[in-house]
């Protein structure tokens, strides 16, 4: 049985910081892609960036520069670092793994539950 579960979600100021973690079980981490999404109220999830099993890393543009992922495949754990935080970063991050993929998004093979994370200008 396979499973993400992040945490780490919260409330911050604009131009803070927060850290996600996602922790997988069920899978051979170190052999899958891993992804951020978000999901803002009324709007499709969107990708934010992955670190790809090869060990490179790519962002969307928005959050280039701002956001850092990395990933620690002796813990099955892969981390956002959200820095200079805006409030149009507001939204419900999800963690994803895929084997092969991570987009289009419904190519992802499994997601966690997803946590919040809320900017204040």
């Amino acid at each position: 049985q396979v499973q993400l579960v992040e945490s780490g979600g919260g409330l911050a100021q604009a131009g803070g910081s927060l850290r996600l973690s996602c922790g997988a079980s069920g899978i051979t981490f170190s052999s899958h892609h891993m992804g951020w999404f978000r999901q803002a109220p009324g709007k499709e999830r969107e990708f934010v960036g992955a670190s790809w099993s090869g060990g490179s890393t790519y962002y969307t543009d928005s959050v280039k520069g701002r956001f850092t992922i990395s990933r620690d495949n002796a813990k099955n754990t892969v981390y956002l670092q959200m820095d200079s935080l805006k409030p149009e970063d507001t939204a419900v991050y999800y963690c994803a793994a895929g084997r092969w993929v991570l987009l289009p998004r419904n190519r992802v093979d499994y997601w966690g539950q997803g946590t919040q994370v809320t900017v204040s200008s």
